[in-house]
């Protein structure tokens, strides 16, 4: 069985289309802590699973012995990890046949905060002993693309990123990427460092916005103080804004972001979305 947890979430549900394009449903499952969410999975012939990570006993019957398990990273930083721990004990007592755990972009050598809870896990999975997968994400096209609106009304990118370049792909890429480690063979104990092919610069990401809208769009740096302020003024509480200003200073800035390995590309067998692409989609729907 192709198992996917938080697969009502952005990147869950685009893993488990990708996996109905390569298995029949019969043979996916999926993990998620609300069963009505997962409604259309089910009429899809898809297996509901209910668990919480954060109830490590709920956890008791999400796998089975041989499943193919991709782990989606939980959302709540700060906690994540004895939540972690939790879902790979659980994967362990089951005698899963693979673990893949979506992890961060560099590993061991990602010393901005949002990285921590995945290094962790990392460590959690690879002492587990299970067969396991490390697919180490970057940062996803729709980062960026999904808050259009302030950018729109200001004519402004704002961000403390400096001229740092970020490798971006979209959400669908990493999903097929996963969707093929499940599937594929070979994998276990590999890591792939995933990012797009092309890494580009905020200023670039304005230009591109303003050759698209036929409007002027600037790139405006500011510093991690005034970026807080203006995150904080927007309605996000501080320490998720403190994270979001410490992933740009201390990851973009510093060029931890800007990877091309070419791993994404490979794994799904074409190139990766491009950031037009993205921008295109973004601004047809907004």
């Amino acid at each position: 069985m192709y198992v996917v947890t938080a697969a009502t979430g952005q990147l869950g549900r685009l893993v488990v289309d990708a996996l109905l394009e390569k298995v029949p449903a019969e043979q996916v499952a999926v993990v998620v802590r609300n069963e009505a969410k997962a409604a259309d999975l089910a009429a899809r012939g898809v297996t509901v699973r209910v668990a919480d990570y954060g109830a490590p006993e709920s956890l008791a019957n999400a796998f089975e012995a041989g499943d193919r398990v991709l782990f989606v990273s939980g959302s709540d930083v700060g906690r994540r990890i004895p939540q972690h721990a939790a879902v790979v004990a659980a994967a362990k007592a089951a005698g899963v046949g693979l673990l893949a755990y979506t992890s961060v972009l560099g590993g061991p050598a990602a010393d901005f905060t949002l990285a921590d809870d995945h290094k962790a896990t990392e460590e959690l999975v690879i002492a587990s002993g299970l067969p396991y997968t490390l697919l180490r994400n970057g940062w996803y096209h729709e980062n960026y693309t999904e808050q259009l609106a302030p950018v729109l009304a200001h004519g402004a990118v704002v961000a403390s990123a400096g001229d740092g370049r970020v490798a971006s792909a979209s959400r669908a890429d990493y999903a097929a990427a996963a969707a093929a480690v499940l599937t594929g063979e070979g994998h276990e104990g590999q890591v792939y460092e995933l990012s797009g092919d092309t890494a580009w610069s905020l200023a670039e990401y304005a230009a591109e916005l303003s050759r698209q809208t036929g409007r002027e769009i600037r790139y405006t740096p500011v510093t991690p103080e005034e970026h807080l302020a203006i995150l904080t003024g927007a309605g996000l509480p501080e320490p998720l804004a403190a994270i979001l200003v410490d992933v740009d200073t201390s990851g973009i800035a510093r060029g931890l972001l800007a990877g091309t390995s070419g791993d994404l590309a490979r794994l799904i067998g074409r190139p990766t979305t491009p950031l037009a692409d993205a921008i295109a989609v973004a601004l047809k729907d907004a």
